[in-house]
This record gives C-alpha cells, sequence and structure tokens, in this order.
C-alpha cells in the first residue's frame, strides 16, 4: 500500500512539473505576486527587527540594571507636573537614596540642558550634563582621553568639561586631543581634562555627543539653582530591580512629605520597562508593516486562482478522458492542487532570497539600521505561501475534480 502511494504521489510530482513547465511565461507571471509579497513581508520583518534589536542595545548601553527618576507627576492629576522641565528633585534626595535604600551600586544625579558650545571659531549646540564621578559606572562611559570628574572638582565647582568624541570632532577635528584645550559653555570658559570613548549612539539623545561637567558647575555657572533634571541609580542586579525602585518611591514620598503615590511630584522608570515598551512600539509597527506588504500576497493569490481556472478550462477535455479510464475524483482534486501549491511555494522561495537581498542592501544603505532575518520570517513566509496555494488553488481544483466526463469530452 505504501509503494501505490509512493508511486501515486511521484506521478502526480511528475505531472505537476511537467505542466508547470509547459507554460514557463504564464507560470512566472502569476507568481509575481507572490514573490513580490513574500518579499515584502520578509523585508519589513527584518526592518522591524533590526530596529527592535538596535533600540534594545541602546537602552542596554546606558546602563546595568538602570532605574532613572524624574521630576514631574507620571500620571494623570488635575495639571502634569511637567516631567523633566519640573523642579522637584535635589542633590539632597539623591544622597538620601544613596544612604538609605540597599542593593544599590551607584547613583548618579544629573543636571542636563542644551548649550552653544565654541572653541576656536567653532560652534556646535549640544547637551551639556553636569554630574558626579560615579556617572561612569552608572551610565557605563568609558574614558578614552585624560580623565572624569573628581569629587575634589565638585567641592570646587572647579571649570573643567569633558568631550564626548562627537563633540570633540565637530569642536577641534577628528581624532584630535584638546586636552588642555578651552571651550566656552554659554558665557563661561572651561578647561577640557577628557574626552570619553565612543558608545555608537544617534539621534537627539546621543551619549557620544554629549559634554561632561561637574554638577556643581553647572548649577552655579549654567543652571542657576539647585534642583537636577533626573536621578540614575544603578541596582546591584536585575532581580532586585523592583524592590529597589519601589524603596526609591517610597523614600522620595517620605522626603516629599507626599502621602498618595498618585500624587507623587517624580517619577520612575527602570531599564526593563524602558526595554519592553520599546519593543512593544517596534513589534506592533512590524506587524502593521508586514500586513500592509501582505497585501500583495492577497493580490498574488487572486492571479494563482485566475490561472488555475484558465488551466482548467484548457485542460477540460484531457479531464473528461481521465476520468473515462476511472481516474478517480480525489486525484484530479490533488493533481491540480498541488500546481496551486508548487506555484506558491516556488514563489515563496524565491520571494524569501528578494527580501532577504533586499533587507541586505537597505543595511548597507542605512548604516544605523542592522536588519535581521529570523528562521521564523522565513518558515513563516513559506508556510504563508503554501497556505495561499492551496486556498486559492482549492476551488479551481475542485471544479475541475466535479466535471462530468461525458460533458468534459464534449468540450471544444
Amino acid at each position: 500500500m505504501k509503494i501505490v502511494n509512493y508511486l501515486m504521489f511521484a506521478d502526480l510530482f511528475k505531472e505537476t512539473i511537467r505542466s508547470l513547465m509547459g507554460n514557463k511565461v504564464r507560470s512566472g507571471l502569476t507568481i509575481l505576486g507572490i514573490v513580490i509579497g513574500i518579499a515584502s513581508v520578509i523585508a519589513m520583518i527584518s526592518i522591524g527587527q533590526g530596529a527592535k534589536n538596535s533600540i534594545s542595545s541602546s537602552i542596554e548601553a546606558i546602563g546595568s540594571n538602570l532605574i532613572i527618576v524624574m521630576p514631574g507627576s507620571s500620571q494623570g492629576g488635575a495639571v502634569s507636573g511637567g516631567r523633566g522641565s519640573a523642579q522637584t528633585l535635589t542633590m539632597e534626595d539623591a544622597t538620601a537614596i544613596e544612604t538609605e535604600v540597599q542593593s544599590i551600586k551607584g547613583v548618579a544625579p544629573e543636571v542636563s540642558k542644551r548649550y552653544q558650545i565654541t572653541a576656536k571659531g567653532n560652534n556646535t549646540n549640544t547637551q551639556v550634563v553636569g554630574t558626579v564621578p560615579a556617572y561612569l559606572d552608572v551610565r557605563n562611559v568609558k574614558i578614552d582621553l585624560g580623565a572624569f570628574i573628581t569629587e575634589q572638582q565638585i567641592k570646587s565647582s572647579a571649570k573643567v568639561a569633558i568631550l564626548g568624541p562627537t563633540t570633540r570632532d565637530d569642536l577641534f577635528g577628528a581624532g584630535v586631543d584638546p586636552v588642555g584645550q578651552t571651550i566656552r559653555i554659554g558665557k563661561v570658559d572651561f578647561q577640557i581634562i577628557g574626552v570619553t570613548e565612543l558608545k555608537g549612539g544617534s539621534g537627539f539623545s546621543n551619549p557620544d555627543d554629549y559634554v561632561y561637567v561637574p554638577i556643581t558647575s553647572a548649577q552655579h555657572f549654567l543652571s542657576g539653582d539647585t534642583y537636577v533634571s533626573n536621578i540614575s541609580i544603578a541596582a546591584q542586579d536585575q532581580t532586585t530591580m523592583t524592590t529597589v525602585q519601589n524603596d526609591i518611591t517610597d523614600l522620595l514620598l517620605k522626603r516629599h512629605k507626599i502621602s498618595d503615590p498618585a500624587e507623587a511630584d517624580f517619577s520612575t522608570m527602570n531599564q526593563a520597562d524602558i526595554i519592553a515598551t520599546a519593543s512593544s512600539i517596534t513589534s506592533t509597527f512590524t506587524i502593521l508593516l508586514a500586513s500592509i506588504a501582505g497585501i500583495s500576497l492577497l493580490v498574488g493569490g487572486i492571479g494563482i486562482m485566475n490561472m488555475m481556472l484558465t488551466t482548467v478550462t484548457e485542460r477540460t477535455r484531457e479531464i473528461g478522458l481521465r476520468k473515462a479510464v476511472g481516474i478517480k475524483k480525489v486525484y484530479i482534486n490533488l493533481q491540480f492542487l498541488a500546481e496551486a501549491v508548487m506555484l506558491t511555494f516556488f514563489g515563496g522561495a524565491v520571494g524569501v532570497l528578494l527580501g532577504w537581498i533586499t533587507s541586505i542592501v537597505i543595511s548597507s544603505f542605512v548604516s544605523s539600521l542592522k536588519t535581521q532575518v529570523t528562521l521564523s520570517s522565513v518558515l513563516l513566509a513559506f508556510g504563508v505561501s503554501a497556505g495561499v496555494g492551496i486556498v486559492f488553488g482549492f476551488y479551481p481544483a475542485r471544479r475541475a475534480a466535479n466535471l462530468s466526463p461525458i460533458e468534459a469530452l464534449r468540450y471544444e
């Protein structure tokens, strides 16, 4: 019985190949819609996956087990505290967190604002971060040239600055050692004492395009007040992050004399929350893009059904003859269904290859976007293409199988 089945399927496969090869141009044009559809889906998913990985890497690069406390309420009251611009956090809050909350590796308060920076006739507008020595460990920043801020420089409000590599390149030229030279932030001169290592960031918040100064210098000479823009905290490990975040919230509520957490004048966010939110957004966009690309699969499937109906009409007499000599209805059904599935499967293979090449080309033109074609997206593409073949090939195959042998033989 097994041998009979094997011979039947082998015969079916040969007939399918012979039938499709008999109309190469028509078969090629028919699968074009499937090729474009699958290639689009593969390319869109690879872009989405690449964007997701890129965002996750960027967030992880800003620090390990990071918790950020920001001024301003996080949710709905009568009037929002204007997160980021509000002034509710102080250096005393940061000190209290460091001394009273357990399982903390480092605390780095910062005062951040964009300023116009000038040096040697060049100028740039960038973020100036007033912070403390612990910032290096908390935010995963490394020094390339010179040194970072010291406790002594904070106590004396020293006018010293550390440049990010992008700021260094903009002001002094690529690869130049600017240590010992002077930059002007606003109307105040700062002496450069170091340059940080390249982190590879991009966009508006790019750590490579920062200037770091002692936090007291930023408060005295730049912002003119004692508030901080945010407080970054590194937890001991990932398992303690939630506990540390809750302890920080309780401590600040107590310090700010707020009894109802819903009325807090600050908000906290941990790194896992940020990554989860970013992943959720990119996944939604990936699904949206893949769905739009998938519309061409529907068009391709309709094209295949149209071709298969034409094929059934052209081979009506052949079908009648086969049924007259005793070929079973199920075999006729399988024969035409196999042709439809073969078309979509072949179109899917070409589409995956084309989508893969497209993702590589996109990645080479947009260096900041590393596209990624995953095995799951390839299997999904093949599954969808085979499904399209079965769905859109079913009606023509059923129509062929249900033809009356006598009427089919009379067909002109």
